[in-house]
């Protein structure tokens, strides 16, 4: 069966493409599926459920397929839950510049206080009847104060998760898709959409 997954962000599409394999689903990507580069739905929504369905609907019903879109973030205790939906927005240029953002907000922050944690929330969508289910992963850890790690993506130098005593920068693939938020999530909606 064919999944279009709504996303343009290659480190999203990898951990999707080494989540789903094994499964009976072909991941369609958007450029695949006719999708316009410059067609993007805006994440206008302040939860990830919403984000998530926004994108599943949106990329879905410009597809007429079968989609599942995702939204996750970085919510930092000391910060009072930010930078949260706006984890990929949270300054302008590049995975560092954010993290490094981040880490200058936590300048002085005992590492007792800088507890975190990776939400992400898994959208399913079927233009045909309309239907739409949604499923979520979190992943707890804590914020260090420098980067350890090249691996993955976004914040993931930087997250240190304690029962692997690494950071999600020097996770294998295996090892992240078997602990992270979306690991987590996409076994969910593996699930559902298997049913």
């Amino acid at each position: 069966m064919k999944l279009l997954i709504a996303t343009r962000n290659q480190g999203k599409v990898k951990e999707m493409q080494h989540a789903f394999a094994g499964s009976d689903f072909k991941l369609v990507s958007l450029d695949e599926a006719g999708v316009e580069k410059d067609f993007v739905v805006e994440e206008t929504a302040e939860t990830f459920v919403g984000n998530a369905e926004l994108k599943a609907r949106g990329y879905g019903d410009k597809a007429g397929m079968l989609t599942l879109a995702e939204d996750a973030g970085l919510m930092v205790d000391a910060l009072g839950g930010r930078p949260g939906v706006l984890s990929a927005r949270y300054c302008a240029g590049s995975d560092e510049d954010r993290y490094r953002k981040l880490l200058g907000e936590l300048a002085g922050v005992s590492e007792e206080q800088r507890g975190a944690q990776f939400v992400a929330v898994a959208a399913i969508y079927n233009p045909v009847d309309g239907s739409l289910k949604t499923c979520e992963g979190v992943c707890c850890g804590r914020i260090l104060t420098e980067p350890v790690g090249t691996g993955g993506f976004g914040y993931d130098p930087v997250f240190f998760y304690p029962e692997l005593d690494k950071t999600f920068g020097q996770l294998t693939a295996a090892e992240k898709d078997g602990v992270s938020h979306r690991g987590i999530a996409l076994k969910k909606a593996i699930t559902i959409l298997a049913n």
